[in-house]
């Protein structure tokens, strides 16, 4: 057997695996942050050269990437950064506004002290992020946010479909409070639904849970027409 045609050793795949890790990490980062657009093609021959490796790696990163559903692999095109469409957002938060306030009305009754002591430090660190425009970590702390509401719900196919919906909704989230302005609002929102399930006024936490989502929907989908209207 040939050089060109033995197949690669544990070693070698095992590099592989690493360094793709690594690309779709920084890719992950750079997708997220908005540094790459939706509809941007990813040329794995201008990747190879900008990380200085193979195509191999890049290749398994995409394909890392697009099973995360940041990535869409386009015929004639390759590679291209997925993006939403208006209707899709409006999907994903319909969805959520079903899900996540239902969800919360079981959870909420489980909190013990630890679990409302937690989400008001996670609370204040959103809070702190927020008002610092650290733009970067404003989706992950929202979904940790919600997920941890909703934690002790005892549904775990229902959470594993929202932290999907959560995760869509990572970008949009970062856009519509960078366009909107609304980090003042997004922050007393969270604050009073820890606060409401504290006091043990669920039914009030849920509400607000829900008003909570719908006008984030609101505001992201009146963007995303002005951008497409443009």
């Amino acid at each position: 057997m040939s050089p060109a045609t033995r197949p690669r050793s544990g070693p070698d795949r095992l590099r592989h695996k690493t360094v793709s890790a690594a690309v779709a990490d920084a890719l992950r980062q750079r997708i997220l942050n908005g540094d790459l657009a939706p509809g941007v093609q990813l040329r794995q021959d201008a990747l190879a050269e900008a990380f200085g490796i193979s195509r191999i790696p890049i290749r398994e990163a995409l394909l890392q990437l697009e099973a995360a559903g940041l990535v869409r692999i386009v015929p004639h095109r390759g590679a291209v950064v997925a993006g939403l469409t208006v209707e899709e957002v409006e999907d994903i938060f319909q969805l959520r506004v079903q899900l996540e306030p239902q969800l919360l009305l079981l959870s909420a009754p489980r909190f013990s002290e630890a679990d409302v002591r937690a989400l008001h430090d996670l609370t204040a660190e959103y809070g702190a992020a927020l008002q610092a425009g650290e733009v970067d970590r404003w989706g992950e702390l929202n979904r940790r946010f919600h997920l941890d509401l909703l934690r002790h719900a005892d549904r775990p196919r229902s959470l594993s479909i929202v932290s999907g919906l959560l995760q869509d909704c990572d970008r949009p989230t970062r856009l519509q409070l960078s366009v909107s302005g609304d980090v003042a609002r997004a922050d007393a929102e969270h604050t009073r639904i820890v606060a409401l399930c504290e006091a043990g006024q669920i039914a009030q936490a849920a509400d607000l849970l829900r008003a909570h989502i719908a006008n984030a929907a609101t505001s992201l989908v009146a963007i995303y027409r002005r951008a497409h209207a443009a």
